[in-house]
């Protein structure tokens, strides 16, 4: 697979930016909402444009897939699920971001499997 072609990253990355820039039009009214957002969401865009980077890496795909399931739950972790913006913006942002991160775990282990000469070399 070439590099900066695999759209799940893309939209894990989407998904990333708007939970970082949420602040701008959501009002936290209690909990650490902002800041676990913004933390989560700058983690989720510099993990895709990892794996974007390099296609192969099947590890970055888990890793994408584990920052969005902590985006889904922080609400929870961050005594914020009563605010309704910010919540349903980890929850929305977190699940799309793992739910991607899933997605590509199968073209980045051909990906992978293609670049080390694995048993799918032969028919990628």
């Amino acid at each position: 697979m070439k590099r900066w072609t695999r759209w799940q990253d893309w939209v894990a990355i989407a998904a990333g930016l708007y939970a970082a820039l949420a602040s701008i039009w959501t009002t936290p009214r209690m909990g650490m909402s902002m800041s676990m957002m913004i933390v989560l969401g700058v983690l989720m865009i510099a993990a895709g444009v990892w794996s974007l980077a390099a296609p192969g890496l099947v590890s970055m795909e888990w890793i994408l897939a584990a920052i969005g399931a902590l985006l889904f739950i922080s609400p929870w972790i961050g005594s914020y699920a009563g605010d309704a913006g910010p919540a349903w913006t980890s929850w929305i942002c977190g699940a799309v971001c793992a739910v991607a991160g899933l997605w590509a775990l199968v073209p980045a282990e051909k990906a992978h499997n293609a670049s080390h000469g694995g048993p799918t070399a032969a028919h990628a």
